[in-house]
């Protein structure tokens, strides 16, 4: 996994989680809260997902194959969207049903130094980590919001880490409060209650860690701003005259498969052609280096054949329909030759 994965972030998040999960359980032992026993449960899952991380990355290294040529950069996607079913499943389902059965059938809490203690000391671990992430995913995110960057971030780690520490922080205040309240008011239900409010955070987050994971999932484009680039690229201005319309797709957060129509003109040779390939091809490269995996078909443009073809806007990058067309020495082109 690259720097970019967010591996130093998803090692801090693994061992803050590990400590943290043995300590719950002690403190649970020692006091019978629901809420440190859901919080166990919590860090227990949180700990997985990151073993799950740490593997998707790894598995996504391994080269091509004739099965798949395209390599295993997804790994990193499906794992991501593990986590978000675990989380979901193993801690919110857990939490809900626990915090449930605590507020139908409350008991006082014993030796409250326990949890107490425990929580504090989590608060400042999982601080620690969620410090980290933050550090991390300040050196990717640029100008993007919080919100923007865990939308459009193609690399899901950071997203996952943030998003798991920032409901581990907020789920340890709540169990503290819960068990707070049920120690000051001598009234158990309050513990429950706090236990249920994690379950319901916990299955927040995985819902929107599994949208966004699902969403890589399915393949989405380059951002726009690599969009731009690619296309200033491929044109040369004398053999390559315009992008007629352009896909691209992630294969992986550090890898981007390109497939464009150019325009040429028609009184180009074919070394002509394909010696201007090859040179948008390592202009593409220069401009966007994770554009591994590039396609270029060359046709000739014709404004009639634009007109009459499909719908422009599902052609994103294409060349306008009133784009004048001309031969090489710049004179209008008035041959019937058609493309797309």
């Amino acid at each position: 996994m690259s720097a970019s994965g967010g591996t130093k972030a998803i090692v801090a998040a693994l061992g803050a989680n590990l400590a943290i999960a043995v300590a719950k359980f002690v403190a649970f032992l020692f006091s019978g809260s629901s809420s440190m026993l859901a919080e166990s449960v919590h860090s227990v899952a949180d700990s997985g997902n990151q073993g799950l991380l740490l593997l998707g990355g790894k598995k996504a290294q391994r080269e091509a194959t004739p099965q798949h040529p395209f390599g295993y950069g997804r790994e990193r996607y499906i794992y991501a969207f593990l986590v978000s079913i675990v989380l979901f499943s193993v801690g919110g389902m857990f939490a809900v049903y626990e915090g449930y059965e605590k507020i139908k059938h409350p008991h006082e809490i014993e030796a409250w130094y326990w949890p107490v203690g425990v929580l504090v000391f989590a608060i400042i671990a999982e601080g620690f980590s969620f410090r980290t992430a933050i550090k991390e995913s300040n050196e990717t995110r640029g100008s993007l919001s919080w919100k923007e960057f865990v939308r459009r971030a193609k690399a899901p780690e950071l997203p996952v880490v943030l998003l798991e520490d920032l409901g581990a922080l907020i789920g340890l205040v709540l169990a503290l409060a819960g068990v707070g309240l049920a120690l000051g008011t001598g009234n158990g239900v309050w513990d429950g209650i706090g236990t249920l409010c994690i379950g319901i955070l916990l299955i927040v987050i995985a819902i929107v860690l599994a949208a966004e994971t699902k969403s890589l999932l399915l393949g989405e484009a380059a951002g726009a701003d690599q969009v731009e680039k690619i296309k200033a690229a491929v044109v040369d201005g004398d053999t390559v005259t315009a992008v007629i319309h352009m896909r691209t797709l992630h294969l992986g957060p550090e890898e981007l498969l390109v497939a464009a129509k150019i325009a040429v003109h028609h009184e180009n040779t074919a070394t002509d052609v394909a010696n201007a390939i090859n040179a948008a091809e390592t202009r593409i490269r220069a401009a966007v280096p994770i554009a591994r995996v590039i396609y270029l078909e060359p046709d000739i443009y014709s404004e009639a054949a634009a007109a009459a073809g499909t719908n422009p806007g599902k052609n994103p990058g294409g060349a306008p329909e009133n784009a004048p067309r001309t031969t090489r020495d710049g004179t209008p082109d008035t041959s019937t030759d058609s493309g797309h």
